[in-house]
């Protein structure tokens, strides 16, 4: 049974005022098990079910290669959005409440918590059991008991061509929207060698988001201080696998391929057009099959989730924008349920236009589905 709101209790999507919308791409959900997985072993096979289950295997858990004390909130989760001892994003309800009526998000895309099989080092066939078995979690506990979410196919990305097929089955579900990555694993996104995975997502009409995670390095390995990590790890490695999509020609031979870049902030974008474009005036003959500016690329295929737009002020943000015409590169986030998560309120110092672009006018462009979801 879904869970529903007063404020939404009979209206379809084409009744929906558009300027009412708000698009949330960065939305976490948490098994009520947490990270041990146990939640996933009714969608399982009895073979891969016993290793979580330590029923003649054994489960070490997600790989977390460092640990610091991170000295954030009560589980890592916003104050304002802490519920007893429940898991952070762990409820259905909470999230709800939350999110839908308290943020007024009127579409959130949720994206899991931590949970990357691509990151797994080793056992890649069990890697692929856990990405399927998540996504009929992910299906029967959340999707299928709330209309307004949607939802993402986990893979293990490591066994591109089972990958694509795992692609292919969850895209039968019209609220699966796009396919969602670690940003860091041990090779560069644009390899060539993961091509089934972008040709699936193209023709399922699928958007590729890429997420970091604990597995995340700085360029300089695991430094010393949380602070350190929380400050450079996400933005750089989203500029490294950009430029890397870019170089290899990723969007000159996939010009339908559109990748989102989750929780690595904005100012990034802006300082990576003008570096690579003036690399790639003086380097082109590198990269001959690369046919356009590094700069126009990301205009027309690269997508940037706002939080934590904080780190600039709105008339910072605005400039930025202006100078690198980049009003439709980003899509707004929360990153629900972490601790310095955004409000939607963080917008609203913005112009009208370019908040409403944000908003939820960018993500209508840039995810295929989303359009005849919403009725608009």
């Amino acid at each position: 049974m879904a869970v529903t709101s007063q404020a939404t209790q009979d209206l379809g999507p084409e009744q929906r005022p558009t300027a009412t919308l708000l698009i949330d791409t960065d939305v976490h959900e948490m098994p009520s098990k947490g990270l041990t997985m146990q939640d996933l072993v009714p969608y399982m096979d009895s073979h891969w079910a016993r290793f979580l289950t330590n029923d003649g295997g054994l489960w070490l858990g997600v790989p977390k290669p460092i640990s610091y004390a991170a000295p954030v909130a009560k589980g890592g989760v916003r104050e304002d959005w802490i519920h007893g001892d429940a898991l952070p994003g762990s409820v259905l309800e909470h999230m709800v409440e939350d999110l839908i009526e308290g943020e007024g998000v009127t579409t959130p895309i949720i994206n899991g918590q931590l949970f990357y099989p691509t990151v797994l080092p080793g056992d890649p066939e069990f890697a692929v059991a856990l990405a399927a078995a998540y996504n009929d979690y992910q299906v029967a506990e959340w999707l299928d008991r709330e209309p307004r979410l949607c939802g993402s196919v986990h893979v293990a990305a490591q066994v591109p061509e089972r990958a694509a097929q795992e692609i292919d089955r969850m895209a039968e579900h019209p609220r699966v929207v796009q396919v969602i990555l670690p940003l860091l694993t041990d090779k560069q996104w644009g390899d060539p060698f993961y091509r089934p995975v972008w040709e699936a997502a193209i023709r399922n009409d699928l958007v590729v988001v890429f997420h970091h995670s604990m597995a995340t390095e700085t360029l300089l390995g695991w430094p010393r201080y949380y602070i350190e990590w929380h400050t450079m790890a996400a933005p750089q490695a989203a500029q490294n696998q950009v430029m890397s999509l870019i170089v290899n020609g990723t969007f000159d031979r996939y010009p339908e391929l559109k990748v989102v870049m989750c929780e690595g902030g904005v100012t990034w974008v802006h300082w990576l057009m003008w570096r690579l474009d003036q690399q790639y005036r003086e380097l082109r003959a590198n990269v001959p099959w690369v046919k356009r500016l590094p700069s126009e690329h990301i205009r027309s295929n690269v997508r940037a989730a706002t939080q934590p737009i904080t780190e600039v002020t709105a008339s910072e943000f605005v400039k930025l924008v202006e100078m690198t015409e980049t009003q439709d590169v980003y899509v707004f986030a929360t990153d629900y349920p972490h601790f310095d998560a955004d409000s939607a309120d963080v917008l609203a110092a913005l112009p009208e236009e370019l908040r409403n672009r944000i908003r939820y006018q960018n993500a209508l462009e840039t995810y295929p589905r989303l359009k005849g979801l919403l009725g608009v």
